[in-house]
Parts: structure tokens; C-alpha cells; sequence
């Protein structure tokens, strides 16, 4: 086999291979001899079949199954001769001549072809000691405990019917029908509709309509919706809701206490207040989490200036950009919309998919030479965790990641990555740096998607309903 190289342009290679008429005979030769002992053909005694005439009946579909074989290996061997990683599979790049193949399987000619790919570039692991990153911590107060605990506790409450008009914290049940220039529109409709005058879940203006009604009142309410609203063709539209008020409904005493608790599931209020701290504990360590991976990433974006495989980084360009114009689709909005143009969120995007993958590598690598492994057992836990999310089809779910083992791969991807930022974060200077809670939840301007290389993308615009009895939410990011 003669192996050239024919292209070394960045990380581009190509490489040549030829493989001689007289190689390929030879394996041909040796599949002939091993088929002559255990083939059986009428009018031959067994391991007596001519070799000849099994080249003339065998022949061409041995030398096929022989070039398949060397299509196979060889990218690997040469691969590892030349002591390079392939970004993706390499290309196959050969003859389409209909002759010229026929030629080959016939072992009349030499059997000639290319192989094209992009070497992953070599990363020299520098000292992580100079990087500095700070962990701002929430100190979780004895009354913000309380505070969630009261919440689940009014979420608990049960609702007398009253005489009388509906007040703020009343519950109020009613039907109500809704129109935007006079039509109908979808989510606008509901029957026993069940609302807590003052707990803002449906747009401005719509519950304090409603205070001083009672049972048997019907009501227009002329509410107008936020500009910024999900749903693009109700966004700043003035709509009409016809609602009759069916009743109205007083809240009990809000009462904190192990009976509470056991209604939850749990043994005690104070069972209760423990699980509620381990929450918000949960909830500001995740956020704690990210800022600093946030940092660390950062910081390796500085250190680590290697070129990305322009393959790679195409992937990840066309993933992001798919969910980007899905999001735009669904919220029926438009680049200009954004306050920016296709062009200028193409040009964002490339570069937030070239910084993904270059810090994809760096982490990689970084992971490899410390020698992290994601475990069976870890990844048979990540499989549990999907197939939780889909209660009634669990079967399905576990059979398909069962038979995906591509799927399975893209679950040990993730578990890997916060193994090697866990490794990392041994490695830097840590400052832990006491916070409130506003602080810590603030957005950081600087953390824009063109900065991040987590996999969590860029969305243009929330996806939302069109019913009223949902207040709008943050745009998510």
C-alpha cells in the first residue's frame, strides 16, 4: 500500500492511497484458498473445487468484500501511522468510472482513492493556577425559608364560597370568552376558570376588573396585551373578554403544621422547612454553578487561541441556527424584530458555534490527560433521568436509548464536561464572595451567548401561549 500526502492546509488533509493490483490479488488469492475447504458445489468432492473456478463464480464479490475491508482500515492505520485525530470521519473520495471499478474488482488495475478530513490541533495543557474565578454565595435566611413555606402552604389552602363581593385573595370561578378586533382567538376561552384576585397570573389589568364582582355578575373586561407578549399576533392588541362570574370564594387560615407536611408526603413542619432550605439551596447552587463555569470557560477562551475544524464547527452552526429560526417561526417574529439582521445573527452565531467547539476541544483534551471517565453506572442514571421525563412512556423511552447508542453517546458528552470543570476548579483559585439573592440571580450582561460554549442556545424570543390567564413571563434567554 503506498500512502502520500497530496494537502496539509491548516488542518485540512488529504491524503492518497494506492493500493497495488498485485496486494489485492494476493488477499484474493488467500480468500480463494480458505473458500476452496469449505465450499460445496455440485459435481466437486469437498475441498477439491477448482481455485480457478472459484475465482470465475467468487471473484468479483471476494474482491469487493476485500475493498471494503481496505476502506474500512485503512483510515484508521493511517490515521495512527501519522499520529493524528480526525475531527469527523474522514471523506472516501473515489472513482465513480463504472470501467475503471470494474477494472479493480476484477484485479486488473490498481485500486486508487483518497481520504479527506480535518486533524483535530494539537493542545499543549498549560497551568491552570493562574486562573482566578469567584463563587458568590447566598447565605439562605431563616425567613426566606418561611417565606417559601408560607407559599405552599397558601397554595394548600381551601377556598370557602362567600356572599358578597370578590376582595384580593378571594378566589374567584367564572367562564370567560375573549375577542381581539371582534374575533375569537385561541386560549381565549375557558370555563370554570378558577383565579386568586391579586396573584397576577393573568395579564395586566384583567384581575383588578374583577375585584367588587360577585356570584351571577357578568362583566366585560377591556384589557390591552403587552407589547413584548409571547404570542406575536396578540402582542399590543386591545381584547375583550365577556365574563360571568360564577363564584366567589374566601381562603381559609393558612396553617403551618405537621398535618400540612403530611399531606405533602413528609413527617413533620419541620421536615417541611428542611426540605424547602435543601431547595433553595438547590436552586442558588445551580446559579452559583454556572457563573463560575461561566468564568472558568472564560478564562480558558483566553488561554487556549487553536484553530477549529471548520467541519465541526458547521455542525454546530446549523444545530443553533435551526432552534434560532424555529423560536422565530413559533413566536412569528422576524430578525428586524430582534434589532438585528439575518446577516448580523449569522455572523453572531458562527462565532458563538466556533468558540463552542474550540472550548469543546480544549475540555477534551483537558478531561483525557487528567483521565476522566464517565462510568456505566453514570450513564445508566442519565438514561433513568430522560426516561423520567416522559411519565407513561418509559418503555419507550428506555428501549430507544437502548437501541441509540449514538443517544447514549450524547448523554456521556455532558456528564464528561462537569467532570473535567469539577477537575478544573480543583486546579484554579477559587474566591468564595458572600452575595444576596438579587445579586446573584442578576443578569450579567456579559453573559451573552457569544461568550458561553455551554449548550444551552440563544432564543430570540419566548414561546407562549395566547390565553390570557397567563401572565407574560421573562423572555427566555
Amino acid at each position: 500500500m503506498q500512502v502520500s500526502e497530496t494537502l496539509n492546509e491548516g488542518l485540512k488533509r488529504e491524503i492518497k492511497i494506492v493500493v497495488p493490483k498485485a496486494d489485492l490479488q494476493s488477499r484474493l488469492g488467500e480468500r480463494l484458498e480458505d473458500a476452496k475447504g469449505k465450499v460445496r458445489l455440485n459435481g466437486f468432492r469437498p475441498g477439491k473445487v477448482p481455485v480457478a473456478h472459484l475465482r470465475k463464480m467468487y471473484g468479483r464479490s471476494f474482491m469487493a468484500e476485500i475493498v471494503n475491508e481496505i476502506l474500512n482500515e485503512t483510515p484508521r492505520s493511517v490515521l495512527s501511522d501519522r499520529g493524528e485525530k480526525s475531527a469527523t470521519q474522514p471523506e472516501v473520495d473515489m472513482t465513480e468510472d463504472e470501467k475503471e471499478a470494474e477494472k479493480v474488482l476484477t484485479g486488473d488495475a490498481d485500486f486508487e482513492f483518497s481520504l479527506k478530513y480535518e486533524v483535530i490541533p494539537p493542545i499543549e495543557i498549560k497551568d491552570f493556577s493562574s486562573i482566578k474565578v469567584t463563587r458568590e454565595v447566598v447565605e439562605i435566611l431563616d425567613e426566606e425559608v418561611e417565606e417559601q413555606v408560607k407559599r405552599i402552604a397558601q397554595s394548600a389552602v381551601e377556598y370557602e364560597p362567600k356572599k358578597g363581593k370578590a376582595e384580593n385573595g378571594d378566589q374567584v370561578t367564572m367562564d370567560y370568552a375573549g375577542k381581539v378586533d371582534g374575533e375569537a382567538f385561541e386560549g381565549g376561552t375557558d370555563t370554570d376558570a378558577k383565579l386568586v384576585l391579586g396573584s397576577n397570573q393573568f395579564i395586566p389589568g384583567f384581575e383588578d376588573q374583577l375585584v367588587g364582582t360577585k356570584a351571577g355578575d357578568e362583566k366585560q373586561v377591556k384589557v390591552t396585551f403587552p407589547d413584548d407578549y409571547g404570542a406575536a399576533h396578540l402582542a399590543g392588541k386591545d381584547a375583550v373578554f365577556d365574563v360571568k362570574v360564577k363564584q366567589v370564594a374566601s381562603a381559609g387560615e393558612i396553617v403551618i403544621d405537621d398535618e400540612l407536611a403530611k399531606k405533602l408526603g413528609l413527617e413533620s413542619a419541620e421536615r417541611l422547612r428542611e426540605v424547602v432550605r435543601e431547595q433553595i439551596e438547590s436552586q442558588y447552587g445551580n446559579v452559583t454553578r454556572q457563573k463560575v463555569k461561566r468564568q472558568l470557560l472564560d478564562a480558558l477562551d483566553e488561554q487556549y487561541k487553536i484553530d477549529s475544524p471548520s467541519k465541526l464547527v458547521d455542525a454546530e452552526f446549523n444545530n443553533i441556527w435551526a432552534q434560532i429560526t424555529n423560536d422565530l417561526e413559533q413566536a412569528k417574529k422576524s430578525f428586524e424584530d430582534e434589532d438585528t439582521t439575518e446577516e448580523e445573527a449569522r455572523e453572531e452565531y458562527m462565532r458563538l458555534a466556533e468558540r463552542r467547539v474550540r472550548l469543546g476541544l480544549v475540555l477534551s483534551e483537558i478531561g483525557e490527560k487528567a483521565g476522566i471517565e464517565v462510568s456505566e453506572q453514570e450513564l445508566q442514571q442519565a438514561v433513568m433521568n430522560q426516561v423520567r421525563q416522559y411519565p407513561g412512556q418509559e418503555k419507550e423511552v428506555f428501549e430507544f436509548f437502548k437501541g441509540n447508542p449514538d443517544a447514549v453517546a450524547n448523554l456521556r458528552a455532558p456528564i464528561f464536561e462537569e467532570k473535567t470543570v469539577d477537575h478544573l476548579l480543583e486546579q484554579v483559585s477559587v474566591t468564595d464572595k458572600t452575595v444576596s439573592k438579587e445579586e446573584l440571580m442578576a443578569d450579567d450582561e456579559e453573559a451573552t451567548e457569544t461568550k458561553k460554549a455551554a449548550p444551552a442556545k440563544k432564543k430570540p424570543a419566548a414561546k407562549k401561549k395566547a390565553a390570557p390567564k397567563k401572565k407574560k413571563a421573562d423572555a427566555e434567554s
